[in-house]
């Protein structure tokens, strides 16, 4: 007989322990005990059977009916295969024989199969039951359908077999995505490094026209009109990448007290040429009192920037723009308001989206990438602060809110602390080293212009003769050259002028936080990103020293 998994307490367990210890020898002569057996075999659950040494079918309870479908008159006196699949008859004469040597098997699992067709799971304890001399004369078994818990085991193999293919599938995923960023990161800065260099030379040219000043209004215009449209090209370049970076978590911000008063004018002079150009009017109020961020005073700067440039293109010409900053103590709100196009209600929630454009038809097309409002966002929570969005609808005006916390100890009468006494522009010695010779040229013009001695070379082993040559105070040098290198043309004049008396300064189309660490460690001074604005190598010369013949420079 085969006893299933019982519980200690059940009575299958009993009943295993009664045909064990002997009791099962003496039932004959103990009413009582028989008829204990018999109440626990009739109303046990589990199927329990019990057959001769060759397998036939003694006994047949009414869970092994439940169980297998076959009634006791249809089962007793049958074998033991009525119930075994034909594959498994080996099981059968194994078990037996261990039976014949006394032994039990406990928690066998196998399958068996119903007078349906149907195949069960099932798990076996099988017992030799001995007579009163104590020889195995046959054998007792407990069956239990463990069919369920079968089923739950393989599903939950199942389960975990694919939360592990969906936790595989996830990795190779987040490897791609991650290789996809790379190469996307890769390609914006490349895209910008091809745009930079032609941007170079043709912003050079401008600011060299600039200062001929012609007479003519109409090459006035001219000039006017190719340098807006340059600044826009280089804003939109500059917004590529600085998204890229937000998004990616590479940016970072360079902190300071710095004066309200000052972003806002750096953001008013930048704008300024978007919103003269269509003749808006522009109205900008400040608290009274000095009011002072922990700030980056460019990042914010762009963010005003930003605001005031979308307000100027999308408001008809001869429109009104406000900015009007309050400070209530313990934080600054900015409204950027205008007259313009206006939001609609339904786009409002989106405006600061990725790549999202309020309005994209034709006649309304004023360029841009959708991604201005979207680094303002992004530039005002590093900050600390929020950028809400109002509009009363199509051709009601728009209105920016920005909300910044202010410096702990904000007003006072110190001066910002990036502020800085104007210095006079200083004729300096100047080496150009650029491969690009539009750009190279059109900047030796531009230098010129200006007062100062400019000499061009167009490679790197042509730069480092003219550094010997021309003694330059400042070496403006490209990074991608021919021959030798910027990064080995900057390490090899670092080691003929150990107390850096030349001031190198990167002027390329590179821009990427890795690049400027690199040029850093080649020894540059200055990372400049092409097309160079004038008035950030004005800001360079007049901190330099110029040489004089004969005389050591000092800085």
């Amino acid at each position: 007989m085969s006893l299933f998994a019982a519980d200690e307490g059940s009575p299958v367990s009993f009943l295993r322990r009664l045909f064990t210890s002997g009791v099962w020898r003496q039932r004959d002569g103990d009413p009582e005990t028989g008829a204990l057996l018999a109440a626990i075999v009739s109303s046990s659950e589990d199927a329990i059977i019990s057959k001769t040494l060759n397998g036939v079918i003694t006994s047949w309870n009414a869970g092994a009916e439940r169980l297998f479908g076959y009634s006791p008159a249809e089962a007793i006196g049958q074998s033991m295969t009525l119930i075994i699949p034909t594959e498994r008859h080996a099981e059968e004469n194994e078990i037996l024989q261990r039976i014949r040597r006394g032994e039990r098997v406990e928690h066998f699992e196998t399958v068996r199969v119903a007078k349906s067709g149907q195949t069960i799971d099932v798990s076996l304890t099988i017992s030799p039951v001995r007579d009163r001399r104590g020889r195995v004369v046959g054998a007792s078994k407990v069956g239990r359908d463990i069919t369920a818990r079968k089923r739950a085991a393989e599903e939950s193999q199942a389960a975990q077999k694919l939360l592990m293919e969906n936790r595989d599938e996830l990795q190779r995923l987040n490897a791609e995505l991650s290789e996809a960023d790379r190469r996307k990161d890769e390609f914006l800065a490349v895209l910008a490094h091809e745009l930079r260099n032609p941007l170079a030379p043709i912003r050079n040219a401008v600011h060299y026209l600039g200062l001929k000043a012609s007479p003519d209004p109409a090459l006035r215009n001219a000039r006017d009109i190719i340098d807006r449209q340059v600044r826009h090209l280089v804003r939109l370049v500059d917004d590529l990448l600085d998204i890229s970076r937000i998004s990616s978590g590479k940016i970072g911000l360079q902190k300071e007290r710095v004066s309200l008063a000052l972003i806002v004018t750096n953001a008013v002079e930048s704008s300024r040429p978007a919103i003269e150009s269509e003749n808006h009017q522009l109205t900008v109020t400040l608290p009274a009192e000095p009011v002072y961020l922990e700030a980056d005073l460019t990042r914010l700067a762009q963010v005003l920037q930003n605001l005031l440039n979308n307000a100027a293109k999308y408001t008809p010409p001869g429109g009104k723009i406000g900015l009007h900053a309050v400070f209530d103590g313990h934080s600054v709100s900015i409204r950027v308001v205008d007259t313009g196009i206006g939001i609609p209600r339904e786009m409002l929630p989106r405006v600061f989206d990725l790549f999202t454009q309020v309005d994209r038809s034709i006649e309304r097309s004023s360029g841009g990438l959708g991604i201005g409002l979207t680094l303002v966002q992004r530039l005002v929570e590093l900050h600390g602060g929020t950028v809400e969005a109002r509009s009363e609808g199509p051709d009601k005006g728009s209105e920016f809110i920005v909300r910044l916390p202010a410096s702990a100890e904000s007003s006072g009468d110190s001066a910002p602390a990036n502020s800085s006494d104007a210095k006079s522009v200083r004729r300096v010695r100047v080496l150009i080293i650029d491969d690009n010779i539009d750009a190279a040229d059109t900047l030796t013009e531009m230098l010129r212009a200006s007062g100062h001695d400019v000499a061009t070379a167009y490679d790197g082993a042509a730069g480092l003769v003219a550094v010997d040559s021309h003694r330059p105070d400042v070496v403006l040098l490209d990074i991608g050259l021919p021959k030798v290198n910027g990064y080995n043309v900057a390490r090899k004049i670092r080691e003929s002028d150990p107390q850096r008396r030349i001031v190198l300064v990167a002027v390329t189309g590179w821009g990427q936080d890795e690049d400027r660490r690199r040029s850093q460690q080649a020894g540059f001074d200055h990372h400049l990103v092409k097309p160079v604005d004038p008035t950030s190598l004005d800001q360079i010369f007049a901190r330099i020293t110029p040489r004089c013949p004969d005389v050591a420079v000092r800085r």
